[in-house]
């Protein structure tokens, strides 16, 4: 592969991506939506410029045979990414890239009807979409441009559907005063540490037959309700007040209510496999115990 990574929406995830992708030796040029981002991470080393996909005057990178890692989360609103429409549109006249590394999520699965919970099925990559939140069809939009895009020109993409990240500076202190509904109630979700997927996005970029689309998670799926009281427990916080789902429907934010109303439990078996993440974090309980050792030598 050659040794270029573009990051288009160099943010959280892409910064530690640019420093892991520098450290095996590849060239890497970040674009950030924002002067001020751009600047920050100019500082930490990272060759980076201003991409910002709401504008329609912004300049395509070079592009020419390099692997592109697409970062850039949908706009907050609407059912169609238009952010994708954008860049497709201004890398269309442009040299191609090589190989296109898409995060999405897995979100795009929607609800897995409780049954499947019950009966030991999980979700794997050849599981049907279907989004409930117009946040998520956003993110399968975004798939189905790619998608279109590079077989139309012979560009390589590799989607990496992905759940909730946390990492260092990335853990919801803030949400533990509000309720969480009561573990029995509680639907499975799924996490991944952002080491853990920085490693995913390097390998998607650098593996020399890659499948069009992986699952990126722990392997270790737990209730919400689970995950708010295990970061309390390392921040040394009280757990959150725990309720019930139909009291949390007049309670707990429009956001929160769409997440609680989907359940699933994601299949990693491809990533470990045949991508060849070999996780550092395979469970909550040693990722938060990292991010809070290096959150705790930070004060």
């Amino acid at each position: 592969m050659n040794s270029t990574r573009i990051i288009i929406g160099c943010g959280y995830v892409g910064q530690y991506l640019a420093h892991a992708e520098m450290a095996a030796d590849h060239s890497v040029n970040g674009f950030a939506t924002h002067a001020d981002k751009a600047q920050q991470l100019s500082q930490q080393g990272i060759d980076c410029g201003v991409l910002n996909l709401d504008d329609a005057n912004t300049v395509a990178p070079n592009l020419k045979q390099r692997v592109v890692h697409y970062h850039v989360p949908p706009p907050s609103s609407g059912r169609v990414d238009l952010r994708v429409s954008t860049f497709i549109n201004l890398i269309d006249k442009q040299p191609l890239p090589k190989r296109i590394v898409l995060i999405s999520t897995t979100g795009v699965y929607g609800h897995v009807p409780s049954g499947y919970n019950t009966d030991g099925r999980w979700v794997t990559e050849a599981f049907p979409t279907n989004p409930q939140s117009d946040r998520a069809r956003c993110r399968l939009s975004a798939e189905q441009q790619f998608s279109t895009w590079c077989q139309h020109n012979h560009v390589e993409l590799v989607v990496l559907r992905v759940p909730g990240i946390y990492g260092p500076g990335r853990t919801p202190e803030a949400r533990l005063s509000k309720p969480v509904v009561c573990k029995e109630e509680a639907p499975f979700s799924n996490r991944i540490h952002v080491h853990d997927l920085v490693n995913a996005c390097a390998r998607a970029a650098s593996i020399e037959s890659p499948l069009p689309l992986y699952n990126v998670s722990d392997g270790q799926p737990s209730t919400m309700t689970e995950y708010f009281n295990a970061v309390a427990d390392h921040a040394h916080l009280p757990r959150p007040k725990s309720i019930s789902l139909e009291q949390a429907k007049s309670e707990l934010s429009p956001a929160m209510l769409s997440y609680l109303s989907e359940s699933r439990r994601i299949d990693n078996t491809l990533m470990r496999e045949h991508l060849g993440v070999r996780l550092r974090f395979p469970d909550l309980a040693s990722g938060l115990a990292d991010c809070f050792k290096q959150q705790d030598s930070h004060h």
